[in-house]
């Protein structure tokens, strides 16, 4: 056997190998969720027309943001009639704060298993002591919702991956993940905010494997570079947010490494989309085909 032969035929059983045992050549998301922030505005004057819209482009999960009214029974109807879940869903800080023990039984019944946080305020931020009054709210009330089989979560913007005054220059996203636990708190990464915010999301799959269950996937058609980039604002750079595939993130890089990450679910986003029904669908077509 020649050389030319021997390597033809090794990579002949490279691959026999691979489908004997069950390892396959490329991996797919196994389902692709959206963010119903995105349609929001459909959402106030025609909400189950909304989500019946959402199911048809081919999404199987979508993460609430407003209930817009419904009542919890009603929300689990109209997911059931058009074939959805709703694995999670956000909720403002004043919830998490203040009406933690309802949203956990509103979860319960729509079958939501994680419920997150997006924001603080940034009178908040700023103050103090502000970081560590969110951590502890966080770690309370992760307890709490992790005893009743709910997962609390928080998601991040810019602001997060900034060095804060308040913690003598630390990174507030670093001292939340330290000053939390991992059983108790997990983190559902923007990974278009943390694009912008000049910080590579593999470093932190890296050096916190499983804690990231929960992403969401939007992209831009550039990003800040050199100092813009630690300074970067949503406000800012929004204008540059497009449809998922239509920017320079590198999806199949990062979801390379979602077994590190622990992620389960992935939600498209875009916050303020020229046609949001076009938007929502042209990302779920290239994620829905993306291969990595």
């Amino acid at each position: 056997m020649n050389r030319r032969e021997f390597l033809g035929s090794s990579a002949a059983a490279l691959v026999a190998s691979e489908f004997a045992f069950g390892m396959p050549a490329e991996h797919k998301l196994k389902a692709v969720g959206v963010q119903l922030y995105t349609v929001r505005d459909a959402m106030k004057t025609d909400f189950e027309g909304t989500i019946a819209k959402v199911a048809k482009i081919g999404y199987k999960e979508v993460e609430f943001a407003g209930y817009f009214d419904k009542s919890p029974k009603d929300i689990k109807a109209i997911l059931e009639k058009n074939g959805l879940t709703a694995p999670s869903c956000h909720v403002p800080y004043t919830t998490v704060s203040d009406k933690w023990q309802e949203q956990i039984e509103a979860a319960h019944i729509i079958g939501h298993k994680y419920i997150v946080c997006p924001w603080i305020e940034p009178a908040q931020r700023d103050a103090a002591d502000g970081y560590k009054r969110a951590a502890e709210l966080f770690q309370k009330a992760g307890e709490v919702s992790h005893k009743a089989g709910v997962q609390f979560a928080y998601h991040n913007h810019t602001f997060e991956f900034q060095p804060s005054k308040s913690l003598d220059g630390q990174l507030p996203y670093d001292y939340l993940l330290k000053s939390t636990s991992p059983e108790y708190v997990k983190m559902e990464l923007d990974l278009c905010w943390i694009s912008v915010a000049g910080k590579d999301p593999i470093k932190y799959f890296n050096e916190n494997p499983g804690r990231f269950p929960l992403v969401h996937v939007k992209d831009m058609k550039s990003l800040p570079s050199g100092a813009e980039g630690p300074t970067a604002s949503p406000d800012k750079e929004m204008p540059n947010m497009t449809d998922v595939g239509g920017g320079i993130i590198d999806w199949k890089h990062i979801f390379a490494n979602d077994g590190k990450a622990g992620i389960k679910h992935y939600f498209v986003e875009h916050d303020f989309p020229a046609d949001a029904f076009a938007s929502i669908t042209k990302s779920y077509q290239y994620l829905s085909k993306l291969t990595f």
